[in-house]
């Protein structure tokens, strides 16, 4: 299937002051957020993707044409400078570059991508800075059984603030940490048939306009999941994932049995 990737955003929240790269440029050890994300959908087998760019196109752009296969791959080299790779990432890879408007919205992004997956029974959609391990063949099987046009990861709350209830005299009568709470958080992974389109008009968002209007219809669908799932929204996110990535912690990394720890727990077997 095709995976269509929002990567066109201003990204304020993770600015470090240092560089003017777009967010899916941040760096998670030697490559950058979004190669993370595609590398997940690879190692299902979905390795065409269309990139929707905007800000900062330039610097995605540059990334895949300078490509340096040795950068996270094992590799020999002779004293004549012949170079041998034991195995490559990105070279089964179809990538189409579009540009997608400076300030559009996600819906629009989607919209003007429009003919590179109107034709498909079926795509995959995501944002470019979220990071998860979830079944993704489960949670296709389960969109193709359904009559959904659109189906999402949801994700407990994130937040490690409290909610706090008060009673009319201000007496505190409990507090629940966020993520304890029932409520599900939008987690990105989206499944998506073309009858999307049918549904978002111009200069819309996916979720708030076209979703919120479908959801009386039944068919916008859920994947819950409580499993891995991590945000990159700022710079404090990003590090944290740095932190674990040099660490050899990596759960959404499930293409590297050892990092994603996937090897700890055949052997616990």
């Amino acid at each position: 299937m095709k995976v269509v990737l929002f990567c066109g955003g201003l990204g304020m929240r993770m600015r470090d002051g240092v560089t003017n790269a777009p967010k899916p440029m941040a760096m998670i050890g030697e490559r950058p957020m979004l190669w993370h994300v595609m590398r997940y959908y690879a190692h299902f087998g979905h390795t065409d993707f269309v990139l929707c760019l905007g800000y900062g196109a330039s610097y995605v752009k540059d990334f895949f044409l300078n490509y340096n296969e040795t950068g996270s791959n094992d590799f020999v080299l002779d004293g004549t400078g012949q170079l041998e790779l034991f195995k490559t990432d990105i070279s089964d890879w179809r990538i189409t570059f579009v540009d997608t408007g400076l300030h559009s919205a996600i819906g629009e992004r989607l919209r003007r991508a429009r003919k590179f997956v109107a034709d498909e029974p079926m795509f995959l959609a995501n944002y470019a800075d979220v990071l998860t391990n979830a079944p993704l063949p489960e949670m296709i099987s389960r969109f193709e059984a359904s009559s959904a046009v659109v189906s999402l990861l949801a994700v407990p709350p994130q937040s490690s603030h409290h909610v706090v209830d008060i009673e009319e005299n201000g007496i505190i009568s409990q507090i629940t940490p966020m993520r304890d709470l029932r409520q599900w958080e939008n987690g990105g992974y989206f499944v998506i048939r073309p009858e999307i389109f049918d549904h978002l008009n111009e200069g819309e968002d996916l979720v708030e306009d076209a979703l919120v209007r479908m959801i009386p219809q039944g068919r916008v669908l859920a994947y819950p999941y409580r499993g891995y799932w991590s945000p990159a929204d700022t710079v404090k996110e990003r590090a944290h994932l740095e932190e674990r990535y040099q660490r050899g912690d990596s759960p959404w990394m499930i293409w590297d049995a050892e990092r994603s720890g996937a090897v700890a727990v055949a052997a616990e077997r």
